[in-house]
């Protein structure tokens, strides 16, 4: 990815945590978190231009064993709609593993209630697959995970859309 701040995203089933990097992709904060549905995409592209993001790092819940599963699929699913609402901003997925799990052990140890806790866990997963992303391609170099690629826009054939019109006519 290219020089400038990244967006971490936890994807969920009912919320999305966003976290930030700083320009120099040094350290990772917590951000926002939107509810998942509707408009969920547009409020996350909207806070890339914003921030003037250099790229999107989305988390890729794979099993233990390295397999992905329902989750994972949906994350897959998300990114792709989310890469192609971006562009040319890139998008990453990359292996993000018990962060949730880690990061509501964390709010537990230092004190937030469960209720407290389900309006930041997200953000504070976010947190942990960008600070992971970060740290990783400083120490190696590159980029970590894989890029989503943006598949083009399925046309509408002319004929079918001129067979339409005369149907209405």
């Amino acid at each position: 990815m290219s020089d400038g701040p990244l967006l971490g995203i936890d994807v969920g089933t009912v919320r999305i945590g966003i976290a930030a990097s700083d320009a120099a992709g040094s350290l990772a904060v917590p951000v926002a978190t939107v509810r998942r549905g509707r408009g969920d995409v547009d409020e996350i592209a909207a806070l890339a231009s914003e921030r003037g993001v250099a790229g999107l790092v989305v988390g890729l819940p794979l099993t233990l064993g390295g397999q992905e599963g329902p989750a994972a699929q949906a994350s897959r699913e998300f990114a792709t709609v989310l890469a192609r609402r971006v562009a040319p901003t890139p998008v990453r997925l990359v292996d993000e593993r018990l962060t949730t799990a880690g990061a509501s052990r964390g709010l537990r140890d230092a004190g937030v209630s469960s209720r407290q806790a389900r309006h930041v866990v997200d953000q504070v997963a976010a947190t942990a697959i960008l600070q992971g992303a970060l740290d990783t391609a400083r120490s190696t170099g590159r980029p970590v995970g894989e890029t989503v690629a943006v598949p083009p826009m399925q046309a509408v054939a002319q004929d079918q859309t001129d067979d339409a019109d005369e149907t209405r006519t």
